[in-house]
C-alpha cells in the first residue's frame, strides 16, 4: 500500500523526501538530447551557407556596388569612377524621360493588372463548377505560362504583322481597315498588355483554382439548403473566402508589371516614339548604350523609392485593419 507524504510526519529534525522536487543532477538522456539539437543546429547552418553565399554574392553585393555607383560618374567604357554625390539623382529628377517612361510603365501596370486579376478568378470559377474536360482547360489556360518571353513575342509580332498580320487578314475580311497594332502610338501599348495577359494570366489561375477547391463544401450546402442561388453563393461564400489570394496576387501582379521589360523591348523597342517605353529600358539604354553606368543606377534606385514608399502606403490600411 501506498502513502502519501501528506499522511505521514516526520521525525524531529528530519524531513521527508519531497518526491515533487528535482534531484539537481540532469538526467543523461537531457545531457544527450541537448547535445543532439546542437549538433542538429550546425548541421542547419551547413544547409543554409550555399543559399547564403549565393544571395551575398549574387545579390546584396551588386545591390550594394550599384548604390555605390550612383553616387559615381561611372562609365561602362571604364573612365570615369569619381564621387559626385547626389548629382546623378538631382539629373534624374528634372529629366524628362524618366517621367515619361515611369508614365508608361504606370499606364501598362493599369493596364494589365486588373485583366490579369479578373480574367483568371473567371476562368478558375469555370473550372471550378465542373466544366467538360477539365484537362484541356487547365492544359489551355495555364501552356502559354510555359512559353519564354521571346517566343511569345514572335508568335505576337506575326499576329500583329500589318496588312498580312492574322487580325489585319480577319479585319480585311469583314471590309475593315488595317490597324498598326504595333505601330500606332494610341494602340500599341493596347496590343501588348493583351498579349500580357494571354502570357501570364495562367499563373493566377493555378492560384485561384487552389484557393477554390480550400473552400470547405459544407458552406456550399448549408446556403443552398437555405435557399441561396449561385449569384448569392458567389457574392456571399465565393468572393470573401478568395479575398486572401486577391491581395497575393494583386500585389505579385503590381510588382511584375513594374518590372516589364522583355516583351516591349522585343516587340516595339519602346516605339513608337517612346509611346511604350518603360523605365527599365530607358536604364538599359542609359547604362549600356548611352554609357552612362552611374546615371543608370541612380535612376534604378529612383525607381525602388518609388516602389517601397507605395508599398508601404499600401500596407499601412492593412496594419489599421489588423
Amino acid at each position: 500500500m501506498t502513502v502519501s507524504n501528506a499522511g505521514v510526519t516526520a521525525p524531529p529534525g528530519r524531513a521527508l523526501p519531497d518526491s515533487r522536487k528535482p534531484s539537481g543532477r540532469p538526467a543523461p538522456r537531457t545531457a544527450a538530447r541537448g547535445k543532439s539539437l546542437r549538433e542538429r543546429d550546425k548541421s542547419g547552418y551547413l544547409f543554409v551557407a550555399p543559399f547564403a553565399v549565393a544571395t551575398g554574392l549574387f545579390l546584396l553585393l551588386p545591390t550594394l556596388y550599384g548604390l555605390w555607383m550612383s553616387f559615381t560618374n561611372q562609365s561602362l567604357t571604364g573612365t570615369g569612377s569619381e564621387f559626385i554625390g547626389f548629382a546623378n539623382y538631382a539629373e534624374a529628377f528634372s529629366d524628362p524621360q524618366v517621367w515619361q517612361t515611369l508614365w508608361n510603365t504606370v499606364w501598362f501596370t493599369i493596364l494589365s493588372t486588373v485583366p490579369l486579376v479578373v480574367v483568371a478568378l473567371v476562368m478558375a470559377l469555370l473550372v471550378h463548377t465542373g466544366l467538360p474536360g477539365q484537362w484541356v482547360w487547365r492544359m489551355s489556360f495555364f501552356a502559354p505560362y510555359l512559353l519564354t518571353s521571346a517566343v511569345v513575342s514572335s508568335l505576337s509580332s506575326w499576329l500583329f504583322q500589318p496588312d498580312i498580320g492574322l487580325l489585319d487578314t480577319w479585319l480585311a475580311g469583314l471590309g475593315l481597315g488595317p490597324v498598326g497594332w504595333l505601330t500606332d502610338e494610341n494602340v500599341a501599348m493596347f496590343s501588348i498588355a493583351a498579349v500580357t495577359v494571354w502570357w501570364t494570366v495562367g499563373f493566377n489561375f493555378l492560384l485561384y483554382l487552389a484557393a477554390l477547391q480550400g473552400i470547405p463544401a459544407q458552406q456550399y450546402e448549408a446556403a443552398t439548403i437555405d435557399g441561396a442561388g449561385g449569384w448569392r453563393r458567389l457574392f456571399s461564400i465565393t468572393l470573401p473566402q478568395l479575398r486572401p489570394i486577391t491581395l497575393v496576387i494583386l500585389v505579385l501582379q503590381l510588382l511584375a508589371s513594374l518590372k516589364v521589360f522583355d516583351q516591349i523591348y522585343l516587340l516595339t523597342a519602346g516605339g513608337p516614339n517612346g509611346s511604350t517605353r518603360p523605365i527599365l529600358e530607358y536604364v538599359y539604354d542609359t547604362g549600356f548604350t548611352n554609357y552612362r553606368l552611374g546615371y543608370a543606377s541612380a535612376i534604378s534606385y529612383v525607381f525602388f523609392a518609388l516602389i517601397l514608399v507605395f508599398t508601404l502606403v499600401r500596407l499601412l490600411p492593412s496594419k489599421k485593419e489588423a
